[in-house]
């Protein structure tokens, strides 16, 4: 991988400037998508179709899809002398990615009780953009991201890094109340309760939205900025139609819960 970029970049300011350029495709993508999924929701899970291919089992899907995203750093760390790595700031970035990622990976796709396949085509895009935003987040940060001094104590960084962290937990709460909703051998779906999904539908996309928005914060690029903001656009999406179809399949849905901001949207 690395000889195939010295091959096609010929120096650090080429591949910084395919890095920025990447960052820029990523928003490009946000839009397109913001505006693709005002008249159709994502084929997946409840919304799955057979026209968007084959299903593949979810626990499958999830572990192969999301691999790259793990992967490819792994490679682009193990594989290099990142320039940067010796920096306190870009470690810990690094080390919040890469916690999520983990998780994700090899430990969310082993958790999951029954789940509908993923059509291939969704299951394919999700697996090109973990390669795309994995080779952007991972070498930016290893190669070219370079802080001032005492960055770690910076507000900015201080702020993101909690906010990080609570949107992780949040995430990793919320998966673990949507998984224990059935108990063994029951089917159907049933209204989520308990922490935000109390006050909210996504309780869990909300986790991720916070936990990329304070990476962003803490990171202070475009890079990490296009990322939280795909992020937001995919994942609101997401709440949105979980919350309408919440509310047309339960009568007795709570009137008060919003689909993703609690007490506002």
């Amino acid at each position: 991988m690395m000889n195939l970029l010295h091959g096609l970049l010929v120096s650090e300011a080429e591949e910084m400037r395919l890095l920025d350029l990447m960052s820029y495709v990523m928003l490009l993508m946000a839009a397109v998508t913001f505006f693709t999924l005002l008249v159709e929701d994502l084929p997946y899970g409840r919304y799955a179709s057979r026209k968007y291919g084959f299903p593949v089992g979810a626990k499958l899907a999830w572990f192969v899809q999301e691999m790259p995203a793990l992967l490819i750093p792994l490679c682009l760390l193990l594989g290099t002398s990142g320039s940067k790595l010796g920096h306190l700031p870009n470690r810990l970035l690094l080390v919040m990615y890469f916690c999520h990622y983990i998780q994700r990976c090899l430990i969310y796709p082993f958790l999951i009780r029954g789940g509908k396949g993923t059509p291939f085509v969704s299951f394919l895009l999700a697996f090109v953009f973990c390669m795309y935003n994995g080779y952007l987040q991972v070498r930016y940060l290893s190669h070219y991201a370079d802080y001032p001094a005492g960055w770690v104590t910076h507000p900015a960084f201080v702020s993101g890094s909690i906010l990080w962290l609570v949107g992780f937990l949040i995430n990793l709460h919320s998966d673990h109340i949507l998984r224990n909703l059935r108990k063994p051998g029951e089917t159907g779906y049933k209204i989520p309760t308990g922490g935000l999904f109390e006050y909210v539908s996504g309780a869990n996309f909300l986790g991720e939205i916070v936990e990329w928005a304070g990476f962003a914060c803490a990171g202070c690029s475009i890079h990490s900025a296009s990322f939280a903001v795909f992020t937001l656009v995919v994942l609101s999406s997401r709440a949105t139609a979980h919350h309408r179809w919440y509310l047309e399949k339960f009568e007795d849905y709570p009137k008060g819960r919003k689909a993703l901001v609690p007490f506002l949207y």
